[in-house]
């Protein structure tokens, strides 16, 4: 399933990419990428040998308890520097590869350093498909992607175009708060089915 789902995450993050391109933090997805794609070789390396179950229901966890921690970071001005973005590449390019994606993990961070709306979607979005190009290699080269594997992450990517493109005009319509609370929302369903291994 992480196969697929890699495959199918890649294509649905270069949609979300394509659709805010103009609003994009190109420093921000280099600092990102340069921790976060040698990870995601490490932890797609580790997924091949590795049950996940348990990982993945510490980062449902993890999420639950990012949400109240973001907002007191953001009650006492605290905000994530640039060079934030490396070490926290490293940590979620190393989870993605050992749980299939780290997206709803990524979401604070990428909150706490202020982005919102079409920059937030587009940069977080360039930063997860250079993890998955590189987790797709190594899964490739395990064999743990074959053709059928990617068949059907191909048929699911194609299908999430239309959820970025919907998302894209949700989210220009919705004020910075508006946009913030529909994200934490948005993770704390993510957290609780991680953690009840939904």
């Amino acid at each position: 399933a992480v196969p697929i789902l890699t495959v199918a995450a890649l294509i649905g993050n270069l949609s979300r990419a394509g659709f805010s391109w103009r609003e994009t933090d190109w420093p921000a997805v280099g600092i990102y990428v340069l921790g976060a794609v040698p990870a995601a070789s490490a932890g797609a390396f580790i997924f091949v040998t590795l049950d996940a179950a348990l990982i993945h229901r510490i980062l449902g966890a993890f999420i639950l308890l990012m949400i109240p921690a973001r907002r007191w970071a953001a009650r006492h001005a605290l905000r994530i520097q640039r060079w934030h973005l490396q070490p926290v590449g490293v940590v979620m390019g190393l989870l993605s590869g050992v749980v299939g994606t780290a997206g709803p993990v990524n979401a604070p961070f990428f909150l706490a350093y202020g982005l919102v709306k079409g920059a937030y979607l587009a940069t977080e979005a360039l930063g997860a498909a250079a993890v998955h190009v590189t987790k797709a290699g190594v899964y490739g080269r395990f064999a743990a992607l074959d053709a059928n594997t990617l068949l059907h992450g191909l048929i699911i990517g194609f299908a999430l175009i239309g959820g970025s493109w919907l998302g894209k005009r949700i989210v220009i319509r919705l004020d910075t708060e508006g946009f913030v609370r529909t994200v934490e929302a948005l993770l704390a369903v993510a957290g609780i089915t991680m953690v009840l291994g939904l």
